[in-house]
């Protein structure tokens, strides 16, 4: 089996993007590779592990530069300021954020807090103008993220979600292998992540500490839910992009708890079990208990499998005609770079990295939940 090479897969990817009335800048998407123009000024918001890789991605970005930050934290702020050279009147705290509406310097805002505060954040960058991507999950439920598309419609700004892995190349075969029936139509698939990121014996601390990423992923005011809502976006996100089709049905079990004064508001472990439309099953798990990072997909006439498979890579997999080999990208200037230059184009956003892709995510994961609490099938 020939393979595309990666800027093909990169180039089939984008086909689809509408095309308006185009701005001086160019025609939607097709910016050039050398482009050396204007850039989209960036603020993250929170200041957390995962900005810590979008900052280094921002770095290597063509249309997109870290301009501010948000943060509650004095020290990180100076930290943050001598490292990427950012001005004072681009730093703002939780309380001042609201301010953000008459800094022309800052265009868009890219939110990496906890799960419960992309909602009101979200909302309160789009009544400032400013654009937003918000990291997965969108919301805590799918209510929310419809209020969130609602308000950024209704402030003529973008809305995306940091779907990292829709323009990894890896995936993107997957994509192309499941939806172009690459292999005759695919009809199971296991996709599961997990990660140990709690020990047996863990206590819960007394005082809760919103920048301690332990702490706010087991109180499910802030968080949402547990291993579900924060990893299982992962296993859901591939069965869809493989198989090209929403889900009909879901069933669900929580699975085991070993500490349950860790987990005594959010689950350690679940496993789930979705149908769709063309009979394709698929099952996967996550858990806060275990490590585990792996897909597998069984088609008519062959399978596919990647181990690690839905975390940050590198990742290493196989068809039943190969290996699969593809370079190694920096995950966030690649995600951040697709975004940045539809916008700066004046383009709509592909529809797998907008707010309506983040919803049907939310609308599963409330499925999810709703069937390993009833012990019933839900219907989509």
């Amino acid at each position: 089996m020939t393979y595309l090479s990666r800027r093909s897969f990169l180039q089939k990817f984008s086909i689809g993007v509408g095309v308006l009335t185009l701005p001086a800048i160019g025609r939607p998407g097709i910016l050039s590779s050398g482009y050396a123009g204007k850039k989209l000024r960036v603020a993250l918001i929170g200041l957390g592990n995962y900005a810590n890789l979008m900052a280094e991605g921002l770095r290597e970005s063509k249309y997109c530069e870290l301009a501010g930050i948000v943060t509650g934290t004095p020290e990180k702020a100076k930290k943050w300021q001598a490292k990427y050279h950012i001005p004072d009147k681009n730093i703002y705290s939780y309380e001042r954020f609201d301010e953000i509406a008459k800094n022309k310097d800052i265009e868009l805002v890219y939110i990496t807090m906890p799960n419960g505060l992309h909602k009101e954040y979200a909302i309160r960058a789009a009544r400032a103008g400013k654009h937003v991507i918000t990291e997965k999950p969108m919301a805590t439920n799918a209510k929310d993220c419809e209020e969130m598309i609602a308000a950024c419609e209704k402030a003529g700004v973008y809305l995306a979600v940091g779907y990292r892995l829709h323009f990894e190349p890896t995936h993107i075969e997957l994509k192309r292998l499941g939806q172009e029936s690459v292999f005759g139509q695919v009809r199971m698939i296991e996709a599961s992540l997990g990660y140990r990121t709690f020990d047996l014996n863990d206590t819960v601390d007394a005082t809760f500490d919103i920048n301690n990423r332990k702490e706010w992923h087991v109180r499910k005011a802030i968080s949402g839910g547990g291993a579900l809502i924060n990893l299982g976006i992962y296993p859901i996100q591939a069965c869809r992009y493989i198989l090209g089709e929403e889900p009909v049905a879901v069933t669900a079990q929580f699975g085991p708890v070993h500490n349950k004064k860790r987990f005594s508001q959010v689950e350690e472990t679940i496993l789930w079990q979705m149908e769709f439309g063309s009979g394709a099953c698929t099952t996967s798990t996550t858990s806060y208990g275990f490590n585990i990072d792996r897909l597998y997909a069984v088609a008519d006439s062959g399978s596919f499998e990647l181990s690690p498979a839905l975390s940050y890579g590198p990742f290493k997999g196989k068809t039943s005609k190969g290996e699969l080999n593809f370079p190694v990208i920096n995950q966030q200037a690649t995600q951040i770079d697709a975004i940045g230059k539809q916008i700066l184009a004046g383009a709509p956003l592909p529809a797998h990295i907008t707010g309506e892709e983040g919803l049907k995510d939310m609308r599963v994961v409330d499925a999810i939940y709703k069937a390993a609490e009833t012990g019933k099938k839900v219907f989509l």
